[in-house]
C-alpha cells in the first residue's frame, strides 16, 4: 500500500482507489476513473461518501470543470517516473481553478515532489519502495526557484529580490 503525503506531512489515506472494472461500494470516500466517473456521475453523487477522479496521462482535465463542486480529489496517474504529463496536468486544473486536494499517484518518487508541488499537487501517493520521511526531506530541496510556477510568485531571479538568511528581502539596488 502507498504511503501518503498531504500538505507536507505523511497522512491516513481514506480513499479507496478503484478500477473500472470493481463494484462500487455504497458508501466511503472513492476515487474513480474518469470513463467511469463520465458513465455513472448521477448515481456516484447520491451515493454516501466523497467522491474522486483518476486521471490518465492522457485524459483532458478540462472536462472536468463542471464538475470541480462535486469532487473532493483529483488524481492525476504518472505511469513511469520520466513520463511528465501529469504535471502539466496539475497545472491546467490549477489555472481551470481547481481547489481541491490534487493527488499524484503511480511511479511517484521522492525526486519528483519539490516539483510536482511547484505545479500544484499537494497530495502524494508514494511508490511502496520510497521511505515518507526520506521523501519529505524533497521539500527543502530548493531554497528559491528560479520558474514561474502555481505554487508562489516570488522566484530568485525576480529584479529587485534576493534571499537573506533564508527569507526573501527587497534590495535597495539592483546589483544586476
Amino acid at each position: 500500500m502507498a504511503t501518503l503525503i498531504k500538505n507536507k506531512r505523511i497522512a491516513i489515506d481514506s480513499w479507496l482507489q478503484l478500477k473500472a472494472e470493481f463494484a462500487i461500494p455504497a458508501s466511503g470516500d472513492v476515487i474513480v476513473p474518469l470513463a467511469v466517473w463520465t458513465a455513472q456521475r448521477e448515481q456516484l453523487v447520491k451515493r454516501a461518501g466523497r467522491h474522486g477522479v483518476l486521471l490518465e496521462n492522457t485524459d483532458d482535465p478540462r472536462v472536468l470543470t463542471a464538475d470541480f463542486d462535486r469532487l473532493g480529489l483529483i488524481a492525476v496517474r504518472f505511469p513511469k517516473f520520466v513520463d511528465g504529463r501529469g504535471y502539466s496536468i496539475a497545472r491546467l486544473l490549477r489555472r481551470l481553478g481547481w481547489k481541491g486536494e490534487l493527488r499524484a499517484v503511480g511511479d511517484v518518487l521522492r525526486d519528483q515532489l519539490f516539483y510536482m508541488t511547484r505545479c500544484g499537487f499537494d497530495a502524494f501517493a508514494l511508490r511502496d519502495d520510497q521511505d515518507p520521511q526520506v521523501a519529505l526531506t524533497a521539500f527543502g530541496d530548493f531554497s528559491a526557484p528560479y520558474q514561474p510556477a502555481i505554487d508562489d510568485g516570488v522566484r530568485l531571479g525576480t529584479p529587485g529580490t534576493t534571499r537573506v538568511g533564508g527569507a526573501l528581502a527587497q534590495l535597495a539596488v539592483n546589483p544586476w
